[in-house]
């Protein structure tokens, strides 16, 4: 039987072959379903050593209702940075409720690294990727430390650096699935549809994507989905996903 030690997969010294790495897990589910994805990362890691990540978003339930339909109790980790809508708050509470889900851990920035780094609440506006930093890259770390695997909801159609992402990645020590990757807008659109999933709130008032309030604006029609986060800048990612999390 394999085990997992100090984050990383292993065999155990009696001679069984070690567990898959990324590359042969992305060969092998390249064509697998996002359930079955899910279903795969359960099996070869187990519940206490995978965890799934959330901003509870606009196209957050899709996944999140997969997860619950293989294992309610996957923990899910949802960064709280003190800068998001309320509605999405809200949200958070509704979903987690209506799928059953039975450990959904709030993270939020250590007090100390905001009150020297960010003690007005302005960071946002001077250095948007440090603020992205200490409210999100940094306490995600800490959250995963127990953790050998996570899943996340990143999807191809998105564009930008999420248009070749893999079903299945190293992230430093961890495996990091993409069930969603090969998921189309139809596709999201059918998982929501059938299953009668809530759209998030702020859906109807124009937000395609969500994240933190000040950094989040309404998407026209003839914009892509992502285009209202950060708008004005270069900076497309918050970091969490092209930041190796150690």
């Amino acid at each position: 039987m394999n085990e997992l030690v100090d984050g990383k997969l292993a065999a155990q010294a009696d001679g069984v072959a070690a567990l898959p790495t990324a590359n042969e897990l992305d060969r092998a589910l390249a064509d697998a379903s996002p359930m079955e994805i899910i279903a795969k990362a359960l099996r070869i890691v187990g519940r206490e050593q995978l965890a799934v990540v959330s901003s509870f978003g606009t196209e957050s339930a899709a996944l999140l209702k997969l997860v619950a339909d293989v294992d309610p109790a996957i923990p899910v980790l949802f960064l709280d940075t003190g800068h998001l809508f309320e509605e999405t708050l809200a949200y958070r509470d509704a979903l987690t409720a209506a799928l059953g889900l039975r450990d959904v851990c709030s993270i939020k920035p250590d007090q100390e690294d905001l009150l020297r780094d960010d003690p007005d609440r302005e960071l946002w506006i001077s250095d948007p990727d440090a603020c992205c930093r200490i409210r999100k890259v940094e306490p995600l770390a800490r959250a995963l430390k127990p953790f050998s695997a996570w899943i996340n909801g990143r999807k191809r159609f998105q564009g930008g650096l999420r248009a070749t992402i893999p079903v299945v990645e190293e992230d430093g020590a961890r495996l990091k699935f993409n069930p969603f990757a090969n998921v189309s807008r139809e596709e999201l659109a059918t998982i929501y549809a059938r299953a009668r999933l809530p759209a998030h709130p702020l859906v109807e008032q124009g937000f395609l994507s969500v994240g933190c309030m000040p950094c989040t604006s309404r998407t026209a029609p003839d914009e892509d989905a992502r285009a209202g986060r950060w708008r004005g800048r270069s900076k497309t990612e918050c970091g969490i996903h092209t930041a190796k999390i150690s």
